[in-house]
């Protein structure tokens, strides 16, 4: 089975990226008419290309293109948020985050890693058998994701559908990139294999912070409906006494979502509803 789609959907360049496109042409012409005017062409290249550099480094950006940091109105009238979960499967610390959602009938969102996918087949299937909806993170999370081309980061991403797709039976509808850092590049790769970029509305730092008070407090601060939380059953910080971090803080924030008449759903259900209203 072929995991990733490729659909006949157009990339709409950003208005960044447009922009950027006429300054590269404006200073090549600006060379070629008046050739001593080239240290002012460069200089204005090197500040676009601050700009996209800036742009990629700020993961809840839209500079390039579109990237949810919420969820639509029509979920967020509904009181909705997403749980999100990144950088899994994790067979130490996923199936205890699995028992502690069914504990609170709550639905989520993993962002997996194609290599983890392969390496627990079971685990990522039972994931999606418990109700959650399970998307892309790149095959490899790489360090230097942000770094790539076009091309090694179009065969990063599909590499993960493929994966993903051929052991739950169906491909992700989102992706969200490594650490959320991107480049200019990521959203026609994301656009021709049909995936949304998705970003999150606030996070716990739950990969560095080995306290659990900090952690839940920068997900409660604020918290309302169309947030997007990130928390990570891969890659989770423990505390002084070696237990996971999310396990002492995921409890607790969702027995307080629940106090608050939040409900948590699948970035799935949003997608699906968005298309077919």
């Amino acid at each position: 089975m072929r995991g990733h789609r490729v659909t006949d959907r157009r990339w709409h360049p950003s208005t960044l990226v447009r922009l950027s496109f006429v300054a590269h042409a404006a200073a090549a012409g600006m060379i070629a008419v008046r050739p001593p005017l080239w240290p002012w062409a460069t200089c204005g290249l090197l500040a676009n290309h601050a700009l996209l550099t800036a742009s990629g480094l700020w993961p809840r950006s839209s500079l390039l293109g579109p990237n949810w940091t919420a969820l639509p109105a029509q979920a967020a009238a509904g009181r909705s948020i997403a749980l999100t979960f990144d950088d899994g499967p994790d067979p130490q610390v996923t199936p205890r985050v699995l028992d502690i959602l069914d504990q609170h009938q709550v639905a989520a969102t993993f962002f997996c890693i194609g290599d983890r996918v392969a390496a627990y087949p079971a685990l990522t299937r039972d994931i999606a058998r418990r109700g959650h909806a399970i998307e892309n993170h790149s095959r490899r999370h790489s360090n230097y994701f942000s770094l790539l081309g076009p091309r090694a980061m179009a065969a990063e991403i599909a590499s993960a559908q493929d994966i993903i797709g051929s052991v739950v039976g169906e491909p992700p509808l989102f992706f969200r990139a490594p650490a959320g850092l991107r480049n200019p590049f990521l959203d026609p790769v994301l656009a021709h294999l049909a995936l949304r970029l998705v970003s999150w509305t606030r996070r716990g730092f739950d990969t560095v912070c080995n306290r659990p008070a900090t952690v839940l407090a920068r997900l409660l601060r604020g918290l309302g409906p169309g947030n997007i939380l990130l928390l990570h059953d891969g890659h989770a910080a423990r505390t002084i006494d070696g237990n996971p971090v999310l396990l002492e803080v995921l409890p607790v924030l969702l027995a307080t979502i629940r106090s608050r008449n939040l409900t948590s759903i699948t970035l799935r259900s949003v997608a699906c509803r968005d298309d077919n209203p």
